[in-house]
């Protein structure tokens, strides 16, 4: 043990419980270090006039907190506490930083306009359910079918059976995970994907593998030896810009993989959430492959930020499962915001945003293109970033330090890793999550460090 020990005037009773969480707090204050190894039951039995039964209920008591970990034949130890993954974006606005960090759609005075007057409207007109009821069927059942609107815009024909509202594209991510792909199973996904997969992967109990991408996306022969090699439940995609690289899969790529999933029998996520932004693009996969195909779209990132709506449509046989998995996950959507959704499509105010915010996209990616030109970046016009390749010989690392001690933040790009092996050197910038003006100093800021020599970082603060 280190120079901490318990205190035995502090016990209560019951004493394990006591010295169990005195444990727990010099854990938790730093007194008590991952690796750090504890006496042995009888040594503190005795130092504490305790009775090796009760040290030993404590110890298993902080086994069950999951603070500690017994191994035979060598001791009890402290385990180190484990790291949760860092966002790619920057969680908080820090001072006079400019955030490119963060994926965010263009937005202006319009926007909140139309909400204030959508929360006037809906105070006058707020249907009873909305706030009255528990019950998902009863709450959500017209949203359900003014959503279908919606999806057909994206190129999805359903029924409104086959959609569940959730609060945005995460629950709907999570949900569609849980019902298609069983704890121990393999996912797949793009080497260079979804921030969030990674960790929501390892607490599902899934293995995760990444699968090599190039211009159009995932290789369908490594998808198809994947499936061969492991036992593959389901593929992850985003097949349409809103991947790191800003990669659009072409309607032949598609094909292949919808007939690879079909022969290898696999389910298929697809992450579709700009939907109807993407102007001339491909059916969606769910369009192609409907039987096996779990769609996921939201608003909040073409629409609004602060409409956390989305829909999630399932083949038939798979309608029930996911019902049952929103419920003990999410319940159900917020009816207020799907009530505000639902209005919208109906009234024409979404789709009016969406053109808006394509319109704002292309300004930018003007702007963007001129502040890089003669520098690689992969992008499209209607993406809410540029993925910018840092090239042989920059740290990836020093560089986005280099950047954010000049007042600027953007992603990582190891943050979108999905496998330990995937070196990609690069950054993802986000073209929407600012003023056109900050943009441009943002993006002079970065292009003035990619043509100088790489520095090291020797101030970070």
């Amino acid at each position: 043990m280190t120079s901490w020990y318990p205190d035995p005037s502090a016990l209560r009773r019951p004493a394990y419980l006591s010295l169990a969480d005195q444990i727990a707090r010099a854990i938790a204050d730093g007194r008590l270090g991952g690796g750090a190894r504890l006496p042995t039951h009888r040594r503190l039995a005795e130092d504490l006039d305790l009775s090796v039964q009760t040290v030993s209920r404590a110890y298993e008591e902080l086994i069950r907190r999951g603070l500690v970990a017994g191994e035979i034949g060598r001791g009890t130890f402290v385990r180190a506490p484990r790291r949760e993954p860092d966002p790619p974006y920057i969680p908080e606005r820090l001072g006079e930083v400019i955030d490119l960090s963060i994926l965010k759609p263009v937005c202006a005075p319009l926007h909140l306009d139309r909400m204030r007057q959508a929360l006037v409207h809906l105070a006058e007109t707020l249907p009873p359910n909305t706030v009255l009821s528990f019950r998902p069927n009863a709450v959500l059942a017209r949203h359900r079918v003014v959503g279908l609107e919606w999806l057909k815009a994206c190129g999805i024909e359903t029924a409104a059976g086959n959609v569940s509202l959730t609060n945005g594209a995460t629950a709907a991510m999570t949900t569609a995970l849980m019902t298609v792909t069983p704890p121990g199973s393999t996912l797949v996904t793009e080497e260079i994907g979804h921030h969030t997969l990674v960790p929501l992967a390892a607490y599902l109990g899934l293995k995760l593998k990444g699968l090599p991408i190039d211009e159009e996306g995932i290789l369908p022969d490594a998808l198809d030896r994947a499936c061969r090699q492991g036992d593959v439940k389901a593929l992850f995609i985003q097949p349409t810009v809103v991947n790191p690289t800003a990669t659009l899969t072409g309607s032949a790529r598609r094909a292949d993989i919808v007939e690879i999933a079909r022969r290898r029998d696999i389910a298929i996520i697809e992450n579709d959430v700009l939907g109807p932004l993407v102007k001339d693009r491909p059916q969606p996969i769910a369009a192609l492959a409907p039987e096996r195909t779990l769609y996921v779209t939201s608003f909040t990132k073409i629409v609004l930020p602060g409409l956390r709506i989305g829909y999630l449509v399932v083949p038939d046989r798979l309608v029930s499962a996911v019902a049952n998995r929103h419920l003990v996950t999410n319940w159900m959507a917020t009816p207020l915001i799907a009530e505000l959704a639902t209005r919208w499509v109906e009234n024409g105010t979404a789709m009016e945003l969406v053109r808006w915010q394509r319109a704002a996209l292309h300004r930018r990616h003007r702007i963007a293109a001129e502040m890089l030109r003669g520098i690689e970046h992969l992008t499209h016009p209607e993406s809410l970033h540029i993925w910018l390749p840092l090239g042989e010989g920059r740290s990836e690392q020093a560089f986005v330090s280099h950047v954010r001690l000049q007042g600027v933040a953007i992603a990582p790009g190891a943050s979108f890793a999905t496998s330990p092996s995937v070196r990609h050197s690069a950054v993802r910038i986000s073209v929407g999550s600012t003023t056109a003006d900050d943009l441009c100093t943002g993006l002079g800021i970065v292009t003035n460090l990619l043509r100088s020599d790489p520095e090291p970082v020797l101030l970070a603060i």
